[in-house]
Parts: structure tokens; C-alpha cells; sequence
């Protein structure tokens, strides 16, 4: 369950409205709050024709030491009623199991209810909340005062050899790119470099996740049932490749009870991703800005609940912190309810701009879940000894995600002669300052 029994009996309204908001079906709230009562006038029926079987028992013995005959009509008549009782316990308890399993189909499906902060609309009500940086137009002027126009990173990647993307549609498909030499060491350094920072800078323990996982894991997280559709199946054994790391990572502690001294507890994991839906309907289909397989650093945290508020903030300025070294303009973009997805309380979408296509590119989302998959994975906290388990918050965030990344340093660094400066925190993982075209016989 997510949103919790409970909470539907508590705040029908406002749980109602926030599947309006997000463009969820509302009706699902009001078929849960039928089913569940449905479900509790089952409850109610069963245990009282438990009573009474139980009653009927007790009244047999006693009309037995009080000297009834065991098959006289007394002793038969409460026998029959403790007979048709017990019937009908069966008949009850059966439709009960089905009222419960089709309450837990139901409440699997109604969103998470977003903030009270965050704005309600679609794409024209998200905020921009800060920017860094100046954006560098498509138009740039070289140190002699001549003018050149900014390519796009896929002529680029094709010009110096570093990035192959119809390899990579032979070899898989389209929206697959294929990374070669620099490209190659570009991406495993970025990969490091945002490791190195989150775990000797920031406090984040490590985590190399596996890249499949099971109907419960991806249950807990929320993709399914809600993006079941956009996950790769291993059909075979039952397996999905991972969209992200968040999967795996925050099912690291489901169904376990943690110790309030532990928390928060702070993970970093590189991933492989792979999504179907990408490069839909012919969008974005050209370069790396939309494919099946990418890979992505994601922050995934435990927390307290008064606390996961402001740790929201902490691990967006984590992300921050990876683009200002990276040299990226970017702005840090407050989601509206019909944007941040199903699962999410508050998000916070980071974009950078890449002048090469004059566009703003997402590179993280960064988003509070409260105890929405916590409730899913039965993942709880001892506030204190001998105190009740409570619900842990989870929160999680890319930091960073690949192939935007990339896509935005080719740009963003290209020279006028083709070549792309390398940033320099990047250049001790790339052992150059440059990359250049290989020079041909």
C-alpha cells in the first residue's frame, strides 16, 4: 500500500485532489474508500460469526455436563448453528481476501499527494527557482575577433571520433551510442569524479547496485504499476533491467526496521539505465539527448521525517555543487504537480544549458517521496527503545546524469578549431586538457 488505509479515511479530499492535480484518476480514491468499506463490513461480519460459532461451542459443552445427550436435539440443533456459522466465516473470509487484494491493487495506483508548496498546473506552472551561471550564446567570438558558430554535440562527437551512434543502432538499436576513445574516458571519468565528490566531500557510502531487479523491488519504488510499460523485462526469469539506481539502492533496507542512531543514512551508486520510452514519437532522436541506455550516478537517502524537508535541499545543493566545478551554467526549476510524476512529494529539476542546440537539457531530479515508498517497502525506524517503528522518508537524485552531461561539456567547451577544452576538475581522470580530432596519415 501507499498512501496508507488510514490516510484515505483521514484525508479522502485531499488525497482525491492531489490525483487531480497530477493528472491521476481520481475515481481510484473513491473506489478504495468503497472497497475499504466494503472490506470492514466483511471484518465486522466475520468476527461477529466467529462469536458466535465460539458461543455455540461453549454451549454444547455446557449442555453436555449439565446432562444433554451428545445426539439428543439440544446438542444437534447448536452443532447445526456452529455448522452453518463456520460456512459462513468460509464464504466471508473468501470475499474479504478479495476485497483486501483488490484495496491494495487500488491504493497501489493513487499518486503520492505533492506538497502544499508545490505549484498545481502542467509545464507553464514550474518555478525557476535559481540560476548559475551565464548561458554562452550559439554565436561565439575567438581570442582574434572572429565569430563562429556553436555545433551541435553530435556533429561534434562525429567529428572527433568519440561518440558512434549508428555502431550503436547496428550493434542494438537506435538509441543506443556506442563511446570511443576520449568519449569513452570522458564518460568513466565523469562517472568517477562525481563518486569521488559524493563519497570523500559529501558522506555518501558507495554502492555498486545490481543492474536488474525483481517485481517487488520495482513494486516498492513505484514503477510498477505506474511505469511498468517503460522498464526493459528479462521475461525469462522475471527480471527488470533498472531505469535507475534508486531502485535497487532504496530496496536496500525494505522490510527492515532501522535505528534512529543511523540515520540519515546516505547512499551513492553508479548505474547503467535503460528506459524504453526514449526518443518517443521521433522526439530528441538525434545526438544523446533521449536514449535507451545511459548512465547516472544517483543519491539515495534515508531520513528522518521532520528532517527529509530540508535534506531535499542539501542533496539538490549536492548536484549544484557538481555543475558549478563542471564550469555549466544551469537553473534549478521547482516542478509543478502535472510534472513531477507519481511518486514524488516536491522535485526540483536541474537543466543546464548547451548552446550547440540552444536548449535547456535536465541532467538531475531531485525529489522528496515523504513515506510513500517507505509505506510500499515496509521500511520503518525505532524513534527511540522500545518506542513504535515509524516511517522512514526516502529521497533520491541524480548526481549527475550521463549522456546530457556530456552533451552539454561538448558544447558548452568547444573551440573554434573543433577541439573541446576539457574541464578542469575532469583533466586528472582524462590525463588531457584537450580533446582533439586523431590525426589521420
Amino acid at each position: 500500500m501507499s498512501v496508507g488505509v488510514q490516510r484515505l479515511r483521514d484525508e479522502p479530499e485531499r488525497i482525491r485532489q492531489g490525483a487531480i492535480d497530477k493528472r491521476e484518476d481520481p475515481d481510484l480514491v473513491d473506489r478504495a474508500i468503497e472497497v475499504d468499506k466494503r472490506r470492514r463490513a466483511l471484518q465486522a461480519e466475520s468476527d461477529a460469526k466467529k462469536a458466535e460459532r465460539n458461543a455455540a461451542s461453549k454451549q454444547i459443552g455446557e449442555a453436555i455436563r449439565a446432562g444433554a445427550r451428545p445426539d439428543g436435539d439440544e446438542v444437534k440443533a447448536l452443532r447445526d448453528a456452529s455448522t452453518a456459522a463456520g460456512a459462513r466465516i468460509d464464504a466471508i473470509d473468501a470475499e474479504l481476501a478479495r476485497a483486501e487484494q483488490e484495496l491494495e491493487d487500488l491504493l497501489l495506483r493513487i499518486p503520492n499527494p505533492a506538497d502544499p508548496e508545490v505549484p498545481v498546473g502542467g509545464e507553464e506552472a514550474n518555478q525557476t527557482v535559481r540560476t548559475w551561471g551565464d548561458p554562452a550564446p550559439h554565436d561565439a567570438t575567438a581570442a582574434d575577433g572572429t565569430t563562429w558558430e556553436r555545433k551541435p554535440h553530435w556533429e561534434l562527437g562525429a567529428a572527433l571520433d568519440i561518440i558512434d551512434n549508428p555502431r550503436g543502432a547496428k550493434i542494438a538499436g537506435s538509441g543506443f551510442p556506442v563511446y570511443k576513445g576520449d568519449g569513452s574516458r570522458l564518460q568513466r571519468g565523469l562517472i568517477s569524479y562525481f563518486l569521488d565528490v559524493h563519497t570523500s566531500e559529501h558522506g555518501f557510502t558507495e554502492v555498486w547496485p545490481p543492474a536488474v531487479v525483481n517485481t517487488a523491488s520495482a513494486t516498492g519504488t513505484g514503477q510498477i504499476p505506474d511505469k511498468e510499460d517503460q522498464m526493459y523485462v528479462v521475461t525469462r526469469d522475471d527480471l527488470y533491467l533498472v531505469p535507475t539506481a534508486e531502485i535497487p539502492v532504496t530496496n536496500l533496507h525494505r522490510d527492515e526496521i532501522l535505528d534512529a542512531a543511523d540515520l540519515p543514512i546516505r547512499y551513492a551508486a553508479y548505474s547503467p539505465c535503460f528506459r524504453r520510452e526514449a526518443g518517443a514519437a521521433g522526439k530528441d532522436t538525434r545526438g544523446i539527448l533521449r536514449v535507451h541506455q545511459f548512465d547516472k550516478v544517483e543519491m539515495v537517502l534515508f531520513e528522518k521525517p521532520e528532517d527529509s524537508p530540508q535534506a531535499l535541499e542539501w542533496m539538490t545543493e549536492r548536484a549544484e555543487v557538481l555543475l558549478q566545478r563542471l564550469g555549466l551554467p544551469y537553473r534549478v526549476l521547482l516542478m509543478s504537480t502535472g510534472e513531477m510524476g507519481f511518486v514524488q512529494r516536491k522535485k526540483y529539476d536541474l537543466e543546464v544549458w548547451a548552446p550547440g542546440v540552444e536548449r535547456w537539457l535536465e541532467v538531475s531530479s531531485c525529489s522528496n517521496f515523504g513515506d510513500y515508498q517507505a509505506r510500499r517497502m515496509a521500511i520503518r525506524y525505532r524513534p527511540e527503545k522500545g518506542a513504535k517503528p515509524e516511517l522512514v522518508h526516502t529521497l533520491n537524485g541524480s548526481g549527475l546524469a550521463l549522456a546530457r552531461i556530456v552533451a552539454a561539456i561538448l558544447e558548452v567547451y568547444q573551440q573554434p578549431d573543433g577541439s573541446i577544452a576539457v574541464p578542469e576538475v575532469l583533466r586528472p581522470y582524462l590525463g588531457t586538457d584537450t580533446i582533439r580530432a586523431k590525426a589521420t596519415d
